[in-house]
């Protein structure tokens, strides 16, 4: 895994990213790139763990539904008091809200990721998608 920290000068916002292969043992990498960018950038534990759990059910949906070979993980600070976390996959089906059942397995992933951001969405890319949510930075961050 090479991970990019790009942030590269004045004005530009801090980002990470990382390509991983889309399987399920990538999600945890992926929670764990989003608390190492949090902590790089003095963001507290809340918000890193928030940030985590977000890009956990993000990267899992894409995992299971993309179909893709890889996927690119990103954390990023769009502003100075907001954290993005995205995912980038090749396909272009776009993710669905499902209300699940209290017996379902699955299909709460969307649900969560609502109930925990400020706002999500999915950006169309020439080549497939980008699913991000973004969260205010939590007291006591920077």
């Amino acid at each position: 895994m090479t991970m990019t920290d790009e942030q590269v000068g004045p004005g530009q916002v801090p980002r990470q990213s990382v390509t991983l292969a889309s399987e399920a043992a990538s999600v945890a990498v992926a929670r764990q790139m989003v608390r190492e960018a949090c902590e790089e950038w003095g963001m507290s534990a809340d918000t890193a763990e928030t940030g985590a759990l977000l890009m956990s059910e993000l990267a899992t949906n894409a995992v299971r539904h993309a179909h893709s070979h890889s996927v690119r993980v990103i954390a990023e600070q769009p502003h100075p008091d907001r954290l993005r976390v995205a995912v980038a996959d090749k396909s272009r089906r776009m993710p669905e809200m499902h209300h699940a059942q209290l017996d379902d397995f699955g299909g709460r992933g969307l649900v969560l990721v609502d109930a925990l951001c400020d706002r999500w969405g999915t950006d169309l890319l020439p080549w497939g998608k980008r699913v991000w949510a973004e969260i205010a930075i939590r007291g006591g961050d920077q």
